[in-house]
C-alpha cells in the first residue's frame, strides 16, 4: 500500500519525491539568475502530464548578484518578478503558470506599490493562489521584499 500527499491537484506517491530520485525531481539554477549558496533555485518535478516547479524565494539581486533598488520597493519587486519570469521560462513555462506565491514583506504599509508592479506580471484574470507577510527582516538589511513561487507547466 503506498501513502500518498495532495499536491496542487494531483496526488503523487511520497516516496517518489524523495531527492535522490532524480528520475522524479531535479534541481536546477538557471545561469540568467544570480547563484545561490547552499540552495536551489528550482525544484522541478515531473509530475507526468506537466511539471511543477517549486522556486526558492527570490531576491532583487541581478544576474551578478548586485542589488537592484536599494530603498525602492517598486524597483526592487520588479527585479524579483524578472527573476521569477527567466526562472520559469528556463523550464518553458510562463507567468500564467504560477499557481501560488508567498510574498515577504518588510513594510506592509506598501503594498500598494508591490500589488502595481505584481499586475504587470501575473494573469489578472486568474492570478495565483498567494499569501503576503510582514516580516522584521530577510537575509540582508537592504532587501524589501522576497518572493516564492508554486507553477505547474503543462508539458508540449
Amino acid at each position: 500500500m503506498k501513502t500518498f500527499i495532495f499536491v496542487s491537484f494531483f496526488l503523487i506517491p511520497v516516496c517518489s519525491l524523495a531527492q535522490g530520485d532524480s528520475a522524479i525531481v531535479r534541481f536546477h539554477n538557471p545561469a540568467a539568475v544570480a547563484a545561490p549558496k547552499g540552495y536551489s533555485h528550482i525544484a522541478a518535478i515531473d509530475l507526468g502530464s506537466c511539471t511543477m516547479l517549486i522556486i526558492s524565494g527570490q531576491m532583487a539581486l541581478d544576474a551578478a548578484g548586485n542589488l537592484v533598488g536599494k530603498n525602492d520597493l517598486a524597483k526592487q519587486t520588479e527585479q524579483v518578478f524578472l527573476n521569477l519570469k527567466t526562472i520559469i521560462t528556463s523550464a518553458d513555462g510562463s507567468m500564467n503558470d504560477i499557481v501560488k506565491t508567498g510574498i515577504y514583506m518588510r513594510d506592509v504599509s506598501q503594498v500598494q506599490v508591490f500589488r502595481d508592479v505584481r499586475n504587470k506580471f501575473i494573469n489578472l484574470k486568474s492570478p495565483p493562489a498567494s499569501t503576503l507577510v510582514e516580516v522584521s527582516g530577510l537575509v540582508r538589511d537592504d532587501l524589501l521584499i522576497e518572493i516564492e513561487a508554486t507553477a505547474i507547466i503543462p508539458k508540449k
